[in-house]
């Protein structure tokens, strides 16, 4: 791949790549600081990344790899600082703002919201899926099947379950 090729690549795809990376993590700079950092790893890995054919999805495993080490290095610095103070962090709840959809996609367990976000946002199938993942079809399959439970029992409008039949 030319630097020609990279940027034109960089520019067609590293929005696309954080929104997907900001559905995953449920925050938007960090999915931009990862996007960032898995775009400068494959520059000099550039000329591989073409010859394997997916590029995009080697971009998206490192960042989604890159994000988890940095909230296990944070949860961890959180960790040893609680311990040494005896304090215990308070953490606010989530910002009101925030859509309906991005809050009730952070509350379920982290394999299954990458798992929706690959398959609806990314449109990979189970086999594209359970391949860039390396969790088995089966594994995937359960949690879409889990994810789209919970995700519609989140999302429900309880103003519909008071409406009277008609």
């Amino acid at each position: 791949m030319t630097v020609e090729e990279f940027e034109e690549f960089y520019a067609q795809a590293v929005a696309r790549l954080t929104g997907q990376l900001y559905v995953m993590t449920g925050d938007l700079q960090e999915a931009q600081d990862v996007v960032q950092e898995a775009f400068v790893k494959a520059w000099v890995r550039r000329g591989r990344l073409e010859r394997d054919g997916q590029p995009e999805a080697w971009i998206r495993t490192v960042a989604w790899r890159l994000a988890v080490s940095r909230w296990r290095f944070r949860r961890r610095s959180a960790d040893a600082w609680g311990r040494g103070s005896g304090a215990v962090e308070h953490v606010a709840p989530p910002d009101p703002d925030h859509v309906v959809l991005v809050d009730a996609l952070r509350e379920l367990p982290a394999q299954q919201r990458r798992t929706l976000t690959l398959h609806y946002l990314c449109d990979l199938t189970v086999e594209q899926i359970a391949a860039e993942t390396g969790l088995s079809a089966s594994t995937i399959k359960t949690h879409l099947v889990r994810g789209r439970a919970a995700l519609a029992h989140r999302l429900q409008d309880p103003r519909m379950e008071e409406a009277p039949d008609v």
